[in-house]
């Protein structure tokens, strides 16, 4: 489909495809809300603050290959929101490359981010586009961070912590069990290596008298964005919710999962971990408050004998993921990435870049020592 808008919002109609939308809108971009629903799509659209000044569309679609295909030819850029990614990214990012598209996603699933690196890396690279999953608040932000740290410490290692206070949205707690069953890797002289199961982390949060819990989560894309890196040998990589209750209910639903339902057969514990995430949260939460949805980084870097860090203090990771989607589609729009292929955000558009856009509007700001 001959398409003059540039950018395609995929799953437009949820939390997070609004809120790339609303970023687009004050960026003056004009867009595609695409998705399964026109109906949905229209709702949707028609609370997003100011939307009678944007310039976009509406598109529904069944989600085939062949469908997102002709949906995408034309634009130059997707923003896919359709988690949990492992079950819904592969047919969009097949798409975009079949189209001649950049592919950005908000899904930081290690295995996702290691499919799409390992599985359309170079396929991107040659036609000159950008693949970039994991373009949002969890990891791109931290991500930025360390490669600012490394311009200035000989460092080899680094340690990552991302935690937030906030009500994860159906699609988010879709990822959260979805990626239970999956590996999880750190980095370990370039190798990866692999995480204990169903294994919390007592882990210390600036500002905080008390230790939280933290997780693995699936790995995240912190290990697979390093592994090849020319400085960096070894990565670990831990978050979670700043409330320890729940964190104590998901780390008791990985071992149930080890326990009842690894046994069965894959489909199986796909659709159990559905039905469990579904049952957590099955709604719209309501729209963040800077006063209360707090998010915080922690990057430890460490040499032989030389030390960096910093801590990111920020507000409304949600909003904060819409943020860098729409940054991610400006520049996709306006220029060719600094790196073609498999990349972070980061790597694509510059870690100052992307940190200085997220501090501009207030909803982080970067302490590096």
């Amino acid at each position: 489909m001959a398409n003059k808008r540039p950018i395609v919002v995929y799953g437009a109609s949820g939390f997070s495809g609004r809120l790339v939308a609303e970023w687009l809108r004050e960026y003056n971009l004009p867009f595609v809300a695409a998705g399964r629903n026109r109906k949905r799509l229209e709702e949707v659209m028609s609370h997003v603050p100011g939307i009678e000044t944007a310039n976009y569309e509406i598109a529904e679609t069944d989600g085939s290959v062949d469908a997102l295909t002709r949906l995408f030819e034309g634009a130059k850029v997707v923003c896919n929101t359709v988690g949990p990614f492992l079950y819904n990214g592969p047919r969009v990012v097949e798409a975009c490359w079949k189209a001649g598209c950049h592919y950005v996603d908000i899904g930081g699933e290690q295995t996702w981010v290691r499919t799409v690196a390992e599985q359309w890396g170079e396929k991107f690279a040659a036609k000159g586009l950008l693949a970039a999953p994991g373009t949002a608040f969890m990891s791109a932000i931290s991500d930025a961070a360390a490669r600012i740290m490394l311009e200035a410490a000989a460092i080899d290692t680094l340690e990552f912590l991302t935690m937030f206070n906030g009500i994860p949205t159906f699609g988010s707690t879709q990822t959260i069990f979805a990626v239970i069953p999956t590996d999880a890797f750190y980095l370990e002289q370039n190798q990866y290596k692999q995480w204990p199961r169903a294994k919390p982390y007592e882990v210390v949060v600036p500002g905080s008298v008390t230790t939280q819990l933290a997780l693995p989560w699936g790995g995240f894309p912190h290990p697979v964005w390093f592994r090849e890196h020319p400085q960096i040998a070894n990565v670990k990589s831990l978050g979670g919710l700043l409330n320890r209750q729940i964190m104590e209910a998901v780390v008791a639903t990985e071992k149930q999962f080890e326990e009842e339902i690894r046994p069965l057969p894959k489909a199986e514990q796909e659709k159990k971990l559905a039905e469990m995430a579904a049952a957590v949260q099955g709604s719209t939460p309501p729209r963040e408050n800077t006063r209360e949805q707090r998010t915080i980084d922690v990057v430890l870097g460490r040499g032989s004998t030389a030390s960096a860090q910093c801590v990111i203090y920020g507000t409304c990771c949600y909003r904060q993921t819409g943020l860098v989607q729409a940054f991610a589609a400006k520049n996709l729009v306006h220029r060719a990435p600094r790196k073609a292929g498999f990349a972070s955000a980061a790597e694509a558009f510059g870690a100052r870049e992307l940190l200085r856009e997220v501090e501009s509007t207030g909803l982080a700001k970067a302490h590096i020592s």
